[in-house]
């Protein structure tokens, strides 16, 4: 199946906050990950504020770690899951997440990433909540599945 992936995180390079997929099938999944440092000015007024915006039933907030293992056992029932994006540094945060420790990742099988150029769209101007990973993942799901018509 394909999910469709975006995150925030704290500026270019900086840490991940939240991260979302949002399934093709509908099933979506979202997390927040909570940092002891100050966001950046604009993280602070456009990021941090919207961060719960998403039904009760879908926030989680956990550590790193936690945040690591939970999203492998969401995908872990899925044989060939897809992770779809539109932003380079969505999938590197990703994979960064999965990096428990130097030689331990959670128990996932297999992984397929691809990257989508999205020329003329853009996720938080078609999000409900521009800057949340959830709304903006959902957002480009809407906007690749009705590409394919």
């Amino acid at each position: 199946m394909r999910y469709f992936l975006d995150t925030e995180f704290d500026g270019f390079g900086g840490p991940l906050l939240s991260l979302a997929l949002a399934a093709e099938d509908g099933e979506d999944y979202y997390v927040v990950i909570p940092h002891d440092h100050e966001p950046t000015p604009w993280v602070a007024r456009h990021v941090v504020p919207y961060l719960k915006s998403v039904p009760d039933t879908l926030y989680n907030q956990l550590d790193r770690e936690a945040a690591a293992r939970d999203v492998a056992a969401f995908l872990r029932t899925d044989p060939d899951p897809e992770i779809i994006a539109d932003w380079p540094e969505d999938i590197a945060l990703f994979c960064r997440l999965l990096l428990i420790q130097e030689t331990e990742i959670p128990d996932i099988r297999a992984l397929r990433f691809r990257f989508v150029r999205t020329p003329g769209f853009s996720t938080a101007r078609n999000s409900k909540v521009p800057h949340n990973a959830l709304h903006d993942a959902r957002a480009l799901r809407e906007h690749l599945l009705a590409l394919e018509g």
